[in-house]
């Protein structure tokens, strides 16, 4: 491999870690257990048979923050059809703090804390704020998100996974 090639295969990973990268992947969801802010337990039983979205985020991640309104609309546009939805706080993010931002945002669906980061190692050592995971009804990862998504597919892959009757 010459210099400039592996400069360009460099760059280009780089740009795509950046740019809100996406992939699709059948990876099955799995075991899990967090806490609800509720206090609540919840584990891959809960989600199970149901088109799921899994935010992984934090209070002091820019784009989360950023996000957050678009991934409200979104819960509240699809949830009739059977969407269900989990903010999932990072392991280093103060429980106060994720508290506080649910509450004083009204935020409409499940947020629960990954206490000890377990859940982000479970679903591939996430590490990187905000990564969201769109799982069908039949327990498998078909989308990862890096960064905000591209609204418009992400809304397209949400329609044709609440319309699949297997």
């Amino acid at each position: 491999m010459t210099i400039k090639h592996f400069l360009a295969v460099s760059l280009i990973s780089v740009f795509s870690l950046l740019s809100g990268c996406s992939s699709d992947t059948q990876q099955s969801v799995p075991a899990f257990k967090i806490s609800e802010i509720s206090g609540k337990t919840l584990t891959q039983a809960d989600i199970a048979g149901k088109v799921t979205v899994i935010n992984f985020w934090a209070t002091s991640c820019v784009t989360c923050v950023k996000e957050m309104p678009d991934l409200v609309n979104t819960y509240e546009k699809y949830k009739s059809q059977g969407l269900e939805f989990i903010a999932l706080a990072m392991s280093y993010d103060p429980p106060m703090y994720v508290v506080n931002f649910a509450e004083t945002r009204k935020l409409p669906f499940i947020v629960a804390m990954d206490s000890d980061g377990s859940a982000a190692k479970a679903f591939g050592k996430i590490q990187l704020t905000p990564t969201t995971l769109v799982i069908n009804k039949q327990g498998k990862i078909i989308k990862r998100y890096v960064g905000e998504p591209e609204w418009n597919d992400f809304h397209k892959l949400l329609e044709k996974s609440l319309a699949d009757k297997s």
